[in-house]
This record gives C-alpha cells, structure tokens and sequence, in this order.
C-alpha cells in the first residue's frame, strides 16, 4: 500500500519513473477493461493508451477518497465510451415497445461449459451497441438509466440493447456447445 503511495506521489509530481511503475503496476487490469468495448485487442491498446494519458494529465485531482484502481478503471471506461462515440457512424434509434417478446430456452450452462476466452470471444463478435449496453449493465453494474445518459440513447434503448445482446449471446452459445458436442 504504501508503494502505491509513493508512486501516486510520484505521478502527481510529473516523475516518469513513477508514471512507468504505475503503467506497469495496473496496464494488464486496465487493458482488460478497455478490452471489453474493444473490437481487436489493437483498438483497446489504443483506448488504454489515451486513458492513461488521461490520467497522468489529472492524477493530481485524485483526492485519495477512494480506490486509486478504481479511479483510473472509471477514467478508462469513459474513454472507451468517448471512443466510441467517435467511431460510431450511424445513430438509431430503439424502443423496448418495437422489441416482440422472445422466450430464451431453458437452456443453463456451468462454469466448466465454456472457457473465459471462449466466452470474451463471443462477446466481442457482439455487434458495437449490444456490447457497450452488456458491458456496462451486466459487467461493469450500471443501471439502464446510467447506460442512457453515458452513451446518449433512451433508456429504452439500453433495455432493448440488453435484450437483444442476450439472445445474440445466447444463439451464439448454443452454436459453439452444439460445434464442440457434434462428431467430427
């Protein structure tokens, strides 16, 4: 604890030895992160890279209230967001009424069903809106109305979004249980 003390200390005082040992202290946990929004490991490298700049420009805003991890982990979501928002060419519009109801199967998995990377594959084939909605609701914990205002869509459409992310999440589950089952 008290490292990360000094290496905050560091930062706040412009030492790049100090910015270097917090890069190297938390850029695998941020890099997962930003990997999460990311469509190649390549773009969340870039995402990473930019919130980290992010954070040296203001570490020395951070008060020291709370976690310093979970400080930067937000600084990092939102530039995913920011990013996104940027790449994104085309806004549409979704109302959860438009969305005819769909009935998951009872279909239940264990945790030995899929391995982690098998599940972060499939989920990053997610299309860009159904993956920033699963994301933030079902990882990260924000609530719709949260999701609304961070990406600037009707809650509405965060709930449609989730909706459709599952059942996508789900058909392409199903698939790879059903590839991996089958002779060959």
């Amino acid at each position: 604890m008290n490292g990360d003390k000094d290496i905050l200390a560091g930062c706040k005082k412009g030492k790049h030895t100090a910015q270097r040992k917090l890069f190297e202290t938390y850029s695998r946990l941020l890099l997962a992160v930003c990997n999460r929004y990311a469509q190649s490991i390549e773009e969340a490298e870039d995402i990473m890279q930019e919130g980290f700049v992010k954070i040296f420009l203001n570490i020395k805003d951070f008060k020291g209230d709370g976690s310093l991890l979970a400080w930067m982990r937000r600084i990092m979501i939102n530039t995913a967001i920011t990013h996104y928002h940027k790449m994104r060419k085309h806004r549409y519009h979704d109302d959860i009424d438009d969305i005819k109801e769909f009935r998951f199967e009872e279909t239940y998995w264990g945790e030995a069903d899929f391995s982690k990377e098998e599940l972060f594959n499939v989920i990053r084939q997610m299309p860009d809106g159904y993956r920033m909605v699963f994301s933030l609701y079902a990882v990260e914990g924000y609530k719709h109305r949260e999701i609304a205002e961070i990406l600037k869509i009707d809650e509405n459409t965060s709930k449609s979004q989730y909706s459709r992310a599952r059942r996508w999440l789900q058909e392409r589950l199903i698939k790879l249980k059903a590839s991996e089952t089958s002779p060959q």
